[in-house]
């Protein structure tokens, strides 16, 4: 996560450990890679269904349940209707070696 600096100010699209994606701009971090996103918005993917959008407005994701973090094209991103697309919903990362 050395390369955050690149994405202040610039929208992201974050991928949570235990699945949720969250979309906004990134507005600082930190050395924990803890994030403060501003106009952040959780798409919720089902499979029967459309994208839902859940407004978040300012919001924090700590830095140990970040799984992926990558800058959106927003022009390419707007140009999608999230009402149509479905989609199985990320599964949580299991820690669980057995």
């Amino acid at each position: 996560m050395a390369n955050l600096q690149d994405y202040v100010d610039q929208h992201i699209s974050v991928i949570t450990n235990d699945g949720r994606v969250i979309i906004g701009v990134l507005k600082g971090y930190d050395q924990a890679t803890n994030i403060i996103l501003e106009h952040s918005v959780e798409r919720i993917f089902r499979p029967t269904e459309g994208v839902e959008s859940s407004e978040l407005g300012l919001h924090i994701i700590r830095g140990d349940n970040i799984a992926i973090v990558g800058q959106i094209d927003v022009e390419e991103d707007e140009s999608i209707d999230w009402s149509l697309v479905q989609a199985n919903p990320i599964l949580p990362v299991n820690y669980n070696l057995k």
